[in-house]
């Protein structure tokens, strides 16, 4: 058996969950400039993701459910993943972004799992808050080792792709280590670098 573990957002989606989501509130241009420091390093992601999610307060849940469920998938994601498993992987997603987007994708794509944050809601509406097992740049590689242990999945037998700074801690736990038109950060501890915006690109690079 092997592991396969992709990035959500701008990897087997095509933008920025959190982006979408303050387009609905007007402010997608202050959200995106918080989002590009934090992937590209220059800002830590459990200060830049609270902060961005607080200024999504009073955005109406049922609003982020409909936009969750109809973000653009990656080119070449739905033949990607498929093909993955056909080759023995066991295919999830690590988002540092939120549930009601990798729930919505999973089911389109057929991840075996996907772990992200969960925004708060109360009485149908976002209180600006958020929590789950995603929140810090170390995350992923903590959350890797435990897939890893609970599979029996060695290092050899993992495959990680990502596009920003918090896919960085992951990248050590694999052999292959893709970074998908990603930032210098990521780039810099890759040994697969695609930058063709094309995700059935890493068929030809395993």
């Amino acid at each position: 058996m092997k592991l396969a573990v992709f990035d959500f957002d701008s990897t087997l989606m095509d933008g920025e969950t959190i982006d979408f989501l303050a387009r609905e509130l007007g402010l997608e241009k202050k959200v995106s400039e918080i989002t590009e420091e934090a992937m590209s390093g220059r800002l830590d992601f459990f200060e830049s993701l609270t902060t961005r999610v607080s200024l999504l307060k009073g955005l109406d849940y049922k609003r982020v459910i409909d936009v969750c469920s109809n973000l653009p998938l990656m080119p070449g994601a739905l033949e990607l993943i498929p093909k993955l498993q056909e080759k023995g992987y066991k295919v999830v997603c690590f988002s540092g972004g939120f549930r009601t987007a990798t729930q919505a994708a999973s089911k389109i794509l057929g991840l075996d799992a996907d772990f992200a944050n969960i925004l708060h809601e109360k009485n149908g509406i976002l209180t600006g808050l958020v929590g789950g097992e995603m929140m810090f740049s170390s995350s992923k590689g903590e959350m890797i080792q435990r897939v890893q242990s609970l599979m029996g999945i060695s290092k050899e037998n993992t495959l990680v792709c990502g596009d920003g700074a918090n896919d960085v801690s992951m990248f050590k736990y694999a052999d292959k280590r893709i970074a998908f038109c990603a930032r210098d950060i990521l780039k810099k501890e890759a040994n697969i670098i695609i930058d063709k915006k094309d995700l059935t690109e890493i068929l030809k690079n395993i």
